[in-house]
């Protein structure tokens, strides 16, 4: 039997590494600099390459991918005891080369690009040369593909595309993006649309206006306008009418991977709140020493280590089963539990600190904006529940398969009958 909660220690020794790298090198740059993903800004790129050459020296740079594209191919409970650490600051997926939507999106040109594109897109995407964008949701079918109205159609060498796409992550600094588009109206649900590489320069792509959270101080997430935008034929990734198996290269590992990051921002919310407990004195006393203040960081902690738990739990099933498929419910417990954590004790976290809590000097209210968005991100909170219960009920196994019927009264009446014998000879002993 092997059950191990333990990290070997050659791996630990990177981990304290990073954790150390994270606190002097990496937070840091939250107060200093804009958006990561804004590859333009040359104060940004003044900042960061450096530290990013510091990650490839040390053999942590993107750590997701195989060998080939120049990672180190770690399976998913290295990348959660990793990501936690890499989700306390906005900037350390990007210096460590597992910024989302790239990292899912340079996993996707792997898998289906041509050896041009791989030259054209994904090297310059896994160097951080360029970022890019993966355009799915749509104005009136954000939780719902079968409803998407974009359609691609094949006109010669060229596929031309229409309709708009909706809270496309990073569109304003993507250099391309990966579109999910209506190929074959009258095929089978999952059978009907395609994905593509669409360049951001594409005649016919129109970014109608960008938006953001209250939070932020720079929108990002595109509402996008695709009228006649031509791509050459061979910018399709995987075949036709196969848009849905080349999501799933992204979306299953991007659904544990943002739970692994959340983990980290709950946890430098609980840091300080233990921070401000310790520190903080009113009425004579420390909020440290007030019953109140002790409920809430260790509900805190509890919720925390819980959830924690679930992630690597899951992220080990990865690891066994070589297959999202196998894992879905579990990758939807995580997907569904996510963001009432990071709420809770964000929310907690701001009120400790008072007025300064809910102002711009903390990161307080951005959390608890984060965690609408991930119960919205990768599919809403709803859907994920209900897909965890299906898989639930489709995998229950009846106790007794001759009693179909669940019904309270026959169970003790089944049970009396099994004893009965046995319980009349000791009484009559007795």
């Amino acid at each position: 039997m092997a059950w191990d909660f333990a990290t070997d220690d050659a791996y630990q020794a990177q981990l304290d590494w990073v954790d150390r790298f994270m606190r002097e090198e990496i937070e840091p740059l939250d107060h200093v600099l804009g958006h990561p993903c804004d590859v333009r800004d040359p104060r940004r790129n003044a900042l960061v390459r450096p530290l990013q050459a510091q990650v490839r020296e040390r053999g942590l740079w993107a750590c997701h991918l195989g060998p080939e594209l120049g990672g180190q191919g770690y399976g998913q409970v290295k990348l959660a005891l990793l990501n936690e650490i890499l989700g306390r600051s906005r900037f350390g997926p990007t210096v460590f080369g597992c910024q989302a939507p790239d990292s899912g999106n340079a996993e996707i040109l792997a898998h289906y690009g041509t050896p041009e594109q791989k030259r054209r897109f994904l090297q310059p995407l896994l160097d951080n040369e360029i970022v890019s964008c993966f355009a799915m949701t749509e104005p009136q079918g954000g939780a719902d593909p079968k409803v998407f109205k974009t359609r691609a159609v094949r006109d010669g060498d060229e596929w031309v595309l229409s309709g708009q796409k909706w809270f496309a992550s990073h569109a304003s600094f993507a250099e391309f993006l990966i579109v999910m588009a209506v190929t074959d109206p009258d095929a089978p649900p999952y059978k009907t649309m395609s994905m593509f590489i669409v360049p951001t320069n594409t005649p016919g792509l129109r970014v109608i206006r960008n938006s953001g959270f209250p939070t932020e101080t720079v929108p990002t997430h595109g509402y996008l306008e695709f009228d006649g935008a031509r791509v050459p034929a061979d910018h399709m990734l995987g075949g036709r009418g196969e848009a849905f198996v080349v999501a799933q290269t992204r979306l299953g590992g991007g659904r544990i991977h943002h739970a692994m990051r959340t983990i980290g921002e709950a946890r430098r919310a609980l840091d300080m709140m233990c921070e401000r407990a310790l520190s903080r004195r009113t009425q004579g006393e420390r909020l440290a020493d007030k019953q109140m203040v002790q409920e809430r960081l260790a509900d805190s902690w509890i919720e925390l280590e819980q959830f924690r738990l679930l992630v690597l739990r899951t992220a080990w099933l990865i690891d066994r089963h070589k297959d999202y498929k196998k894992v879905r419910k579990d990758i939807s417990a995580v997907k569904a539990a996510m963001p009432k954590v990071l709420h809770d004790i964000a929310s907690r976290a701001l009120l400790l600190h008072g007025s300064i809590g809910i102002s711009e000097e903390m990161p307080f209210a951005h959390l608890v904006m984060q965690s609408y968005h991930v119960a919205l991100a990768d599919g809403p909170v709803e859907v994920h529940k209900a897909t965890l219960a299906k898989q639930m009920l489709r995998d229950y196994k009846p106790t007794e398969a001759l009693f179909p019927d669940y019904h309270v009264p026959s169970q003790r009446e089944r049970a009396l009958a099994r004893f009965r014998d046995a319980l009349a000879h000791i009484d009559e002993s007795v």
